[in-house]
């Protein structure tokens, strides 16, 4: 059994970083058509070769390294990066002999701090100004949308009684989430961009005025490290916000298609929104993300209470 299960996680990691290469393709090829261009169509059929090309460049490149920085966080917190976007995919419920736990929802928000740590070795290991100055908001910011996007999680687990995913298919059946708390949607899909580092809170890749972060102290496969973190992450967002608003199911074909969906509006955001302000970030967070999450959170709470006062 356990070995049966080795084998299908193995198998959904190549899958998710084969996705990652085209979801690259996807994201050049309709910001192409968004600024009425045209997007990677040299390399194969269309261009659909392009993503292997610049894998195959980046990890064959020269590295060079400074002769001050701290080696372990700098050469750890990229591989730390990719692992956790990748063993976070386990908590959702594809019933094909994969991990199946019921706390799989506070699973995923350990993941999620967890992922603090490995930018914070990015920028603290190279010994530059930059770097740290780069690291701080982008720190700031996981930490600002993180509470939010718990704060949300909490107020379903509230309604649902259950810190499983399954649940949130088994109670939309008749109605989805994204009628039933339309606001939670609102500030949720916000919060998922935020997480994931995507326009317009992309501060991590913000050239103009943060010098893009910390991205600039790595080259070749450890850049590439980063950039398949970053990409493997997008599409497990979109599929949490499926099952989260949509109410599908992993092993469904609907939710795969509604998966692109939401993966091609992240892509959409980015090709008509311009980066924010961070103090305008922080703003929203602190004073319109927030408040709404906790209002929603007591609002279900005293659902809950006077649907069990009433029935019992």
């Amino acid at each position: 059994m356990m070995v049966i299960m080795i084998i299908n996680y193995l198998i959904l990691i190549i899958c998710v970083l084969v996705s990652v290469a085209f979801v690259t393709l996807l994201e050049r090829k309709i910001l192409g058509y968004i600024q009425i261009r045209k997007g990677p169509n040299k390399v194969g059929y269309m261009g659909i070769l392009q993503p292997f090309s610049d894998a195959v460049k980046l990890f064959t490149k020269e590295s060079t390294n400074s002769s001050v920085f701290n080696f372990l966080p700098y050469y750890f917190s990229p591989v730390f990066s990719l692992f956790i976007s990748l063993f976070v995919w386990v908590v959702l419920p594809y019933e094909i002999g994969l991990i199946s736990f019921n706390m799989s929802v506070l699973f995923f928000l350990c993941c999620l701090s967890v992922g603090v740590y490995s930018t914070m070795g990015a920028g603290l290991a190279p010994i530059c100004k930059y770097s740290l100055l780069g690291k701080l908001p982008i720190i700031a910011q996981t930490i600002s949308y993180e509470l939010s996007l718990a704060l949300i999680l909490f107020s379903f687990i509230i309604l649902l009684g259950g810190v499983s995913l399954d649940l949130f298919n088994n109670y939309q059946d008749n109605m989805w989430f994204f009628f039933l708390s339309f606001p939670l949607k609102l500030i949720g899909l916000p919060s998922c961009l935020a997480e994931t580092n995507r326009t317009p809170f992309d501060f991590s890749e913000g050239d103009s005025e943060l010098v893009s972060g910390f991205i600039p102290e790595y080259k070749s496969g450890g850049f590439a490290l980063i950039f398949m973190a970053e990409y493997a992450s997008n599409p497990f967002m979109s599929g949490l916000f499926v099952i989260f608003f949509l109410g599908s199911h992993p092993c469904d074909v609907l939710f795969y298609l509604k998966l692109v969906f939401i993966a091609f509006s992240f892509i959409w955001v980015r090709g008509t929104l311009p980066r924010l302000r961070y103090d305008k970030l922080m703003y929203l967070a602190w004073k319109s993300v927030l408040p709404v999450a906790i209002n929603y959170l007591f609002f279900f709470l005293g659902i809950k209470m006077f649907c069990y006062c009433y029935f019992i």
